[in-house]
Order: C-alpha cells, then structure tokens, then sequence
C-alpha cells in the first residue's frame, strides 16, 4: 500500500511477478456477491465483461488487489477490446508489485480506448502513473489534479472521477484511499449524492474522518461500508478500527475475527499464499493487538507470532513486525524479545534491520546491559544513514535513547527526548498510529518505573488515561504511581477500574495478581 506503506521490498523468492501474472492474476474468477457495487460506463457491449469489469471496480476500491487483477482479466477474456479493463490492471498489477505489467496494461489501453469517457480515463490513468513515479515532482501531481479538474466539468455525473478527484487531494499521487485528507472529504460526498449505492465513497470518508480526528463520522462511514461489503475483510476490519476507537473494544475484536474468517475462508478455497494478500496480516496486527489491549495476552501471543512468521514485500509490514519483541518486552520476556529483534535486525532492509536493531537494544535496556544497548543504536544510526523510508525509525530509535539516557544517569536528558517521543506519537493520525502510541506510552511509564523517575512515570500515566481512558493499563499505570506516592485512595480506585476494563483478561495474568 502506498501512502502508510512507504516503499515496496525487493520481493521474496516466493513473491515472483510471474507468479502474480500467470498463476494467480490471470486465473479465471466467478462472479461473487457480498463485496460491494460499484460501476463506470465503460465501452462494451456485453454485459457479462461490464458485470466483471465492475466486479474489479469493487475490488479495487476495497483494495483486493488480487481478485480485482483476476476480474478484470475475466472482462477481457469476454471482451478483449474493454480498455477500461486494462486500466483497472494498471492499479492492480502496481500494488501487486508488478510495474512492467501494469505499464504493460496502460499502453494497451491507451491502443483500444476509444474517444470520449473512455479516452479520458485512459489519458487520466497514464497522468496518474507519470506523477507516481515522480513523487517529489509536485507539477506532476499538480497536471494530474488539473486535468480530473478538466475531466469532471467535461463529465459530472462521473462518480468514479469524483473519487478519483478526492483520492488526489493527498500529497501522495499513489494514493488509493488511506491517507485521505479533510479536502477529499467533499468529492467523496459528491460521489455518494450521484451513486448512492457505490459503496467507495464510504469507504474512503471512513479514512478521511479518521485522518481529521472526526471519529464518530467515520465510525458510522465504517458500519454503512462493513454492511455494503460484508464479506470483504476490509470492510469488516474498517469498522473494527473505529469500534476499538471509541470503546467498544468486544465489538472491535468481532469485527477483526469476522475479517481474519473471510480471510482464512478464502485462502482455503482459492488456494492463495496467505503472503499475498496484505490486509491479512494487518488484521492479524490489530486482532492480536486487541486481545492485548483486553489482557487476554494467551490469544493475542499466537497472533503475533503468527504475523511475525509472514513474508511481506510491503516495507510497513516487515517493519511492524516490531510489535512482536514490543508485545515480549511488555510481558517481561526480554530474552525472548531479543531473539525476535535479532532475526528483524538479519532483515535484508535497512530499515527494517535498524528497527530491529532498536527492539534489541530496549531488550538489551531490560536485561542490564547498557553497553551493548548503546551499540544496538548505533547500529541502528548506521543502517539507516541515506535509506530511502528511515524517517519510520526515528521515533522508535529516540526513544530507545531517551530510555538509555534514564537508566544510566542522565534523567533530565532522558525524561525530555522521552516526553518528546509521547508528544510525538500522540500527534501522530489514524486508527493504528493511535493504538501504537498508547503501546508507547505504556512502556514509556514502564521504563521511567524502573529507572526509579516517578515523575515521568506520574505524568506518562497521565497522558496513557487522557489519550484512552478505557484501557486498563493506564488505570494501572496511575494505581501504581499513587501506590508509591502513599496515595492507598486513588491506588484503590484505580485498581478498581483495572479489574472492570480488565475483567474478562486471562485468569492468571500478574497485572490483576498484583491487586
């Protein structure tokens, strides 16, 4: 994915284009219901190719990149002349790290479509690309807004261009809908009043709300997309974001399992490498992640470790794998923290090696051995010195320093890049970035308790309720602060709301012993 993804990874051996082109995008499909409508105007006159040509619309716009590949090759095979068909492809073929057959796809679209709606879809696609593989040139993004601007007074009632228009407004040109910003808001909307059935634009306002901070709209944009694509993870996942944003962490988790079924379900029938498909790992990440959050740290433990065993050609999803030696570290198991964060540090991407070289080095932090943690940063520096996507370990690697700096003497030094890195991650947008920061504050407060710096610890906890004060573990947090501050009163209240939020966590799990 494009905008959270950042780059895409060499691909593993297992990941080959020719597999992808041959063996996979080109299988023929059925025609499925349950994922959603959506339509263009395409030029056929067969109503069996528009049927899968829109069946890959929907695809797309629920980010099944695979399936949408196979449909719109379905079109083709009824229809070899559908150039819209092909430049569904362009979008697939990228995502599924294809770049020679998605450029493949545009130039045979640019040789069938024919002149009007068709033609500027196509010319519109080839803009998109050129700005794509341009990111820095903001006048190639700046052509390809103008001329949806151009196609939309030309075509209005054109309901793909107007999310094709929102999606545009991120200063990302690959964007496909996660890092919609408020001014995507209104083209969406517009959208919705031309194809109130088209589910898209539900879809991408949900991301659009959630980026702005207005999470009760995109609450209900995510129940209407999870009731118009039920049987598409996505779709249920979405929903689940913002169930877990507001509280209703057992709906969350339902929502999450309800995706990780489909998933597995379609896996199992299709015969599809669970490697290929990137939502299903991210679900895994924020199913297990819930579990967590609830103290039910038995179920949540196989998930990460099963997360942490997928390849992924996506440079986010290898370096989210950091969540596994975190989820060990939090549960007081640094050796077994450090194993995970030396096979993250052996990861053929820098990137990825210096987050793991950063997991270490916190590990290395519990276990006493400063010298060596000091070394695990700077190997981390100098993996990352002049690769492309390194900003995504500056935090991580800040606060790695800032927790050395606290444990080896240097409090003030210490307490301030670390209340840095909370000011940081608080900051941070989106439903994932969120529930990673309140991590970050817990062992922020977990580290300060154990260099002895009560006062960070007191305000860390302070900051873990007002960023979420349905969490248990800030309510923990607070008790034991007012614990060591002879404050049995607020200790007690404190306990208390641990054991309601807390209340159907594992039997044996030593938060709740403690009590």
């Amino acid at each position: 994915m494009t905008t959270w993804a950042v780059l895409v990874l060499a691909v593993f051996g297992a990941l080959q284009t020719s597999d992808f082109k041959h063996s996979l995008a080109e299988r023929p499909v059925a025609l499925r219901s349950g994922i959603g409508a959506a339509h263009d105007a395409a030029s056929t006159s067969s109503k069996e190719a528009r049927a899968f040509y829109d069946q890959g619309l929907a695809y797309l716009h629920s980010y099944v990149w695979l399936e949408a590949a196979r449909s719109f090759n379905q079109a083709l095979r009824i229809d070899p002349n559908l150039a819209l068909a092909h430049v569904g492809l362009t979008t697939a073929y990228t995502e599924l790290d294809a770049p020679a057959a998605a450029r493949t796809a545009l130039e045979r679209a640019q040789a069938l479509a024919p002149a009007g709606h068709d033609r500027r879809h196509v010319e519109l696609c080839a803009l998109r690309m050129a700005a794509e593989a341009a990111p820095r040139d903001e006048t190639k993004l700046a052509a390809y807004r103008a001329a949806l601007d151009s196609a939309l007074a030309a075509f209005p009632q054109d309901e793909e261009l107007w999310l094709q228009r929102g999606l545009a407004e991120s200063p990302d040109p690959a964007e496909r809908g996660q890092g919609s910003v408020a001014g995507s808001v209104p083209f969406y909307l517009k959208a919705l009043t031309l194809a109130p059935g088209h589910f898209a634009a539900h879809h991408y306002l949900t991301h659009a709300y959630e980026n702005s901070g207005r999470i009760a709209d995109a609450l209900a944009e995510g129940a209407t997309y999870a009731k118009m694509a039920p049987e598409v993870p996505h779709a249920r996942h979405m929903h689940g974001h913002d169930l877990r944003r507001v509280g209703r962490i057992d709906e969350a988790i339902d929502e999450f399992r309800a995706a990780d079924r489909l998933a597995e379900a379609y896996f199992a029938a299709e015969k599809i490498p669970v490697e290929y498909d990137w939502h299903y790992q991210h679900n895994l990440d924020l199913l297990a992640t819930s579990y967590q959050y609830v103290g039910r740290m038995a179920e949540a433990e196989p998930l990460f470790e099963r997360s942490f065993g997928i390849a992924s050609t996506l440079l986010v999803q290898e370096f989210n794998k950091r969540e596994w030696p975190a989820f060990l570290l939090a549960r007081g198991r640094a050796k077994e923290a450090l194993d995970a964060a030396n096979t993250m540090a052996a990861h053929r991407s820098p990137v990825v090696s210096a987050m793991g070289h950063v997991a270490a080095g916190q590990a290395r932090l519990a276990l006493g051995q400063f010298q060596a943690a000091a070394d695990e940063a700077n190997a981390a520096l100098r993996a990352i010195r002049g690769a492309e996507g390194g900003g995504l370990v500056a935090v991580p690697l800040q606060a790695l320093q800032g927790e050395f700096f606290l444990r080896t003497g240097q409090r003030d030094k210490g307490r301030s890049m670390l209340e840095e890195v909370a000011r940081k991650v608080r900051a941070a947008a989106g439903p994932d970035a969120w529930t990673q920061a309140l991590f970050t504050l817990e062992a922020i407060a977990r580290a300060a308790r154990e260099a002895g710096d009560w006062e960070l610890a007191r305000s860390t906890a302070r900051q873990m309720v007002a960023h979420d004060a349905n969490y248990a573990g800030s309510h923990y947090a607070l008790a034991l602060v007012a614990a060591h501050d002879g404050d049995e009163a607020t200790s007690r209240s404190e306990r208390a709301l641990v054991e309601k939020y807390w209340k159907n966590a594992d039997r044996d799990l030593p938060e709740l012993r403690r009590q």
